[in-house]
């Protein structure tokens, strides 16, 4: 994450989520840990390229771990750290919001009820 001054914590907070998958991403890992396949399966519309990009910043700004398995075949495993865990707490009432809006308003009529 770059270095910035904030006017308030929407900024760093939004910083590290933003974009279209991460908050999706770690959404997804609200309970438990994920390998890699799984995510494909789960998330729509996602490339494997901007899968792992999304993943390694989510690393990299300490919001998931990874851990590698030695076996064969190789595993790999997402997980949320406690910064992760905090912050899909958080985003809990947006997605909430999300999905009252987008009920209300009609924009996507694939919600599950």
């Amino acid at each position: 994450m770059p270095n910035g001054s904030y006017a308030c914590g929407i900024g760093p907070a939004f910083e590290v989520v933003g974009g279209k998958w991460k908050a999706v991403i770690l959404w997804e890992l609200r309970e438990g840990p994920l390998r890699f396949g799984e995510f494909r399966r789960r998330i729509g519309g996602l490339s494997e390229k901007v899968l792992i990009q999304q993943l390694r910043e989510l690393e990299a700004d300490q919001l998931v771990t990874r851990q590698v398995f030695h076996q064969v075949p190789p595993r790999v495993e997402y997980a949320l750290t406690d910064w992760g865990h905090a912050l899909n707490v958080a985003l809990g009432p947006i997605a909430d919001w999300g999905e009252a809006y987008a009920r209300a308003t009609g924009r996507w009529g694939d919600l599950p009820s």
